[in-house]
């Protein structure tokens, strides 16, 4: 009997290709993007991650003792990456990290009640962890192992006997992406007649002000299972901005986080639901059902930045042709299904030029520019047009993070 063992869906593929590592392809991945330029990942693709944690001072000594005698008869290094504390800015200069999703560990609610009609940032946890119950209320494919096998008798049942590998892990995602920061200021500064014109402009690319706070008010929407300490800059849905008047359409905000419930509009009386549900609703509520339900498609995303800080009014005033010192954002996203939630990110919301039924713009920070779907051009934002690409993937991979049984019970096979 095979080491692990899967159901004969979609997720098999995904399930063989996060164990070892090797990134789908989709998307957001081709032109510039395309892994077969990457300096990792791509035709480099690295079997185990080890990301190291340490106090300030202290990685070096961290470094040394898990790289001791032995290290290298077992592993050679595919990549190895460094961070720079940027002081919770991204190196665009826009504070990082604000949106996360919490999850309903103890159970308090029940997805797809009348009470999930409206957003909400309380998530089932079985959208972060495997073998618990998603926001479908299943509990999703996940590794299972020979119960036979040694330390096997040590992780959860699962059906037909077999033993949950998976269950308390998660799939890691993590991306290289180096961001143009130079041009990224240069195109706000070349579109508006002032320094702080080329701000307002960047921050309507973003959606928010670069100190991290919301183009709208955090009054401007009806928000649920938000924690009261995450209201500033949190409590707030687009319904009070249909239009985009404040927080354009394509902003990239929207993008990642439509903040879309079941019911387009959030919860409303009968009869207006009724109307919406059958199509008549004349208040962009048609519009907006192209915009996927958000509690399906959330993320857990960290972030570590990397190279040398530019600061944006140093960043504009660079000469045509002249690059800031190289700098970028380590990604890391956590999510019980890469393809339902991060690539469904990736492809539907941020790369796609029909998001929310515009056409002719991606994400005006991460799109690619190439056309998509069909020939559309993706390069505008709003009334600009020939907007740059501002961010390059230069590596990236798929991780299966165990859960403390599965790892023990790994580490035993190893052994």
């Amino acid at each position: 009997m095979p080491l692990i063992s899967y159901a004969q869906n979609r997720e098999d593929v995904l399930l063989n290709r996060a164990l070892s590592g090797q990134p789908r392809g989709f998307y957001i991945d081709v032109g510039a993007n395309d892994p077969s330029g990457w300096a990792w990942g791509g035709t480099a693709t690295p079997d185990v991650m080890l990301a190291l944690f340490a106090a300030p001072g202290g990685l070096s000594a961290l470094r040394a003792s898990l790289t001791a005698a032995g290290f290298d008869a077992g592993f050679a290094i595919v990549a190895d990456l460094a961070t720079t504390d940027m002081k919770g800015a991204e190196p665009f200069g826009f504070a990082d990290g604000i949106s996360q999703p919490e999850f309903d560990f103890a159970g308090t609610r029940t997805p797809g009640t009348d009470a999930d009609l409206g957003y909400g940032n309380l998530l089932a946890a079985g959208e972060l962890l495997l073998g618990h119950r998603d926001e479908y209320g299943q509990i999703i494919d996940r590794p299972l192992v020979d119960p036979a096998l040694p330390g096997a008798a040590d992780l959860p049942v699962a059906d037909g006997g077999r033993r949950d590998l998976g269950r308390n892990g998660s799939y890691l995602v993590f991306r290289q992406l180096e961001q143009d920061v130079a041009g990224f200021w240069r195109f706000a500064a070349a579109n508006a007649a002032t320094p702080a014109g080329a701000v307002a402009l960047a921050e309507s690319m973003v959606g928010r002000r670069r100190s991290g706070d919301a183009l709208l008010p955090a009054s401007a929407g009806r928000v649920r299972r938000v924690a009261a300490a995450d209201l500033p800059r949190n409590g707030f849905t687009f319904d009070a901005d249909p239009d985009g008047a404040r927080c354009p359409l394509g902003a990239h905000i929207r993008r990642a986080n439509p903040r879309t419930g079941d019911m387009p509009g959030g919860v409303q009386g009968a009869f207006s639901q009724g109307v919406r549900m059958l199509g008549f609703g004349g208040d962009g509520s048609l519009r907006e059902d192209a915009v996927a339900s958000s509690r399906f498609h959330r993320i857990l995303r960290r972030g570590r930045e990397y190279g040398t800080w530019t600061p944006p009014e140093q960043a504009m005033a660079l000469p045509a042709g002249t690059g800031a010192p190289a700098a970028g954002l380590h990604f890391i996203c956590l999510n019980a299904s890469i393809a339902r939630q991060f690539e469904f990110i990736q492809n539907a919301w941020l790369a796609s030029a029909k998001f929310d039924a515009m056409s002719g713009e991606a994400d005006p920070l991460l799109g690619n520019r190439e056309p998509f779907p069909a020939g559309q051009r993706t390069d505008g934002f709003g009334r600009l047009c020939a907007v740059p690409r501002f961010v390059t993937v230069r590596g990236g991979g798929y991780f299966f993070l165990p859960g403390l049984r599965a790892l023990r019970f790994i580490a035993g096979l190893t052994g």
